[in-house]
């Protein structure tokens, strides 16, 4: 096993043992009391069953070849994919972005110093984003494309059945925030080299983690949602959420379904019926209390705006992306609004067939408007506490909806700072392309260790004037990954008790501040 100092790209393909490890002494620091929780070793089922040989944690579950026939299917297979990613045929939204990352790299490593894995690890060679990629690179012009002398000009790669099962974790040790992209001066992109490889065995292997497929993208397409809500439950769920907050609220409302010819169909993230009940409720005293017309649908998936498919595979993405634009044809609405989840805002945007042609739109806008509409009335001194905002990677980064959330903080909240850096150089919060909803295999001591690292790190920036209990402190969180990893990430290390935090989305502090509701109904931990 190497460390960060010895590692090389060569030793993709050693033919036993574990690649390399991250110690905790190679962690870095931060303001806040957060652990730094030792790896648990992998047990020797685990290990006789998948291919451990990366590092301490395994995301695929890779199959372990037992035979010299399965190594080499492994390998073929492998090879198969990788020429359909680079086929006009087979790969045609991606193939020109990754023709250009794959052919045009300056090898300057400015994504390094942008990544917050490389940084949370203090520069660990195997975190750099072009580790992964050159891999990738060596493999395609050595084996694929068949460069003369490739070996030569790039570098020899062994291509064994170690290699490929260390490149599929390997793009499993990013989140696909795509910070790199936006740093790199020629715009090489590296967060899509990690999202082909995992598309690659996803789609060729059949190899991808259980949480985004079986218990993702097929149990929605099964049930209408990957938190097995049906229909009837998800009706059943809000019904009980607007009772409950009409009474906590003293405002009474009612959330519309399946409104024929509303203007909008509002999609949420359903696990927010189920774990952040208040940002439904919100959502509807909001839109209601401007006079909306708009709608939730009961349509298979159609109240579900998860697409997890997005992060690891084209073809469940688009078959969830169905569901959603069938589901607005089917009511007649004149558009799509989606809620507080980063992900569902570029799965909508970015894959929805040519032929619903649905007109779709991020709800940060639209609440914008409302707030600044005059339409209700605020009182912004209910929300006088420091208040910060985490950027959605998927939002902000990816999509450029940047100002609205700000205008918003400037109207309502008088104690409003930023995180630094913030807007499209924000960092991504450790949970983003699947990882929230990951806790095994030692995946939730790396959210803590390591992905989650620097945005904690940002967290302590922004409040750096008043930590500690005696101060509330509110983080902004509009998007339901980014919550459930400041979630995790809080409740590990007790930074609710110590630092008096809460977290939760932006339509929690407009319905603070709205004069029509009781004051309150943002809650801290002791409440």
């Amino acid at each position: 096993m190497k460390s960060s100092s010895e590692l090389e790209l060569k030793d993709v393909s050693r033919e036993s043992g574990q690649m390399t490890t991250v110690g905790m002494d190679e962690l870095m620091d931060l303001p806040l009391d957060v652990a730094k929780m030792p790896w648990k070793p992998l047990t020797a089922e685990q290990q006789d069953k998948y291919c451990c040989v990366l590092d301490d944690l395994v995301v695929l579950q890779i199959p372990r070849p037992k035979t010299p026939a399965e190594e080499e299917d492994l390998v073929n297979k492998f090879l198969d994919g990788m020429r359909k990613l680079f086929s006009s045929q087979d790969n045609w939204p991606y193939l020109s972005l990754l023709e250009t990352s794959t052919e045009y790299c300056a090898q300057c490593n400015s994504c390094a110093e942008s990544c917050h894995l490389f940084e949370a690890t203090n520069g660990h060679e195997m975190y750099r984003p072009n580790f992964r990629s050159e891999i990738f690179r060596r493999i395609y012009k050595q084996y694929v494309k068949k460069e003369p002398l490739a070996k030569w000009r790039y570098g020899d790669t062994d291509l064994n059945w170690q290699t490929v099962a260390r490149l599929g974790e390997l793009a499993y040790r990013c989140n696909l925030c795509r910070r790199c992209a936006q740093t790199c001066p020629i715009g090489v992109d590296n967060a899509l080299i990690a999202r082909e490889i995992r598309k690659l065995f996803s789609q060729e292997l059949g190899i991808n983690p259980p949480e985004l497929h079986e218990k993702g993208s097929m149990l929605q397409m099964r049930t209408g949602s990957s938190t097995a809500m049906d229909p009837q439950v998800v009706r059943d769920n809000v019904a009980f959420i607007d009772e409950d907050y009409s009474e906590i609220t003293g405002y009474e409302f009612k959330t519309p379904w399946d409104v024929e010819g509303a203007d909008i169909l509002l999609l949420h993230n359903a696990g927010e019926v189920m774990a952040w009940p208040e940002n439904i409720a919100a959502f509807s005293i909001i839109f209601q209390a401007a006079g909306l017309s708009w709608t939730l649908s009961s349509e298979l998936a159609g109240y579900d705006g998860i697409n997890y498919g997005n992060f690891y595979d084209d073809a469940q993405a688009m078959r969830v992306v169905r569901l959603h634009a069938q589901a607005a044809k089917k009511l007649g609405v004149k558009k799509i609004v989606i809620g507080e989840c980063g992900h569902a805002h570029k799965a909508a945007d970015r894959m929805q067939p040519p032929e619903f042609n649905v007109p779709r739109e991020s709800c940060f806008p639209l609440l914008r408007d409302i707030v600044m509409s005059g339409k209700i009335a605020f009182d912004p001194s209910r929300n006088n506490f420091p208040v910060t905002l985490n950027d959605s990677c998927n939002v902000v980064r990816h999509m450029g909806i940047v100002k609205p959330q700000r205008d918003i903080m400037h109207r309502l909240c008088p104690q409003f700072r930023e995180m630094y850096p913030h807007g499209v150089n924000s960092y991504c919060c450790g949970g983003g392309s699947g990882f929230a909803i990951m806790s095994r295999n030692n995946i939730e001591i790396w959210r803590n260790n390591i992905s989650g690292r620097k945005k904690m790190d940002q967290i302590a920036g922004a409040f750096a004037d008043c930590l500690g209990p005696e101060t509330k402190k509110y983080i902004c969180a509009p998007c339901s990954n980014c919550k459930g990893q400041i979630r995790e990430m809080l409740a590990h290390n007790d930074l609710m008790e110590k630092n008096s935090f809460q977290y939760g989305g932006i339509v929690e502090l407009i319905v603070n501040a709205m004069v029509d509701v009781k004051p309150g109904f943002i809650k801290w931990e002791e409440e």
